[in-house]
């Protein structure tokens, strides 16, 4: 029933800005909510974490460049990317830590260089 759907993804240059979106259909409460990243060849990363609504961490690889949030009358989360870097190329996926909803499609980031 719950629903994760990524999108906002695409190429970008180094130092560009991307917003990505996380719509949780089947919620409604997307206090504790994450981005996680995967690029080829490497684990699933967590980046970016909302707690309890307002309560954010970062990935030290992130930090100062990117920011969790939400609209809760949306029930969707979103991860500002600023600055990003050849090494953030990734697929993009959120999800809930204490759940673990069923993972959506991701989407992909491509930073070139």
């Amino acid at each position: 029933q719950v629903q994760l759907v990524e999108s906002g993804g695409g190429l970008v240059q180094p130092g560009g800005s991307l917003r990505l979106s996380c719509a949780a259909s089947g919620l409604v409460k997307i206090n504790n909510m994450a981005w996680f990243r995967q690029a080829p060849g490497k684990q699933r990363e967590l980046v970016a974490v909302l707690t309890n609504g307002f309560s954010t961490n970062y990935a030290d690889s992130v930090k100062g460049r990117f920011t969790i949030s939400r609209d809760n009358a949306k029930t969707t989360v979103y991860l500002q990317m600023n600055g990003l870097k050849p090494e953030d190329t990734a697929v993009y996926y959120c999800n809930s830590p204490g759940r673990n909803y069923r993972w959506g499609q991701g989407t992909q980031v491509t930073v070139s260089s």
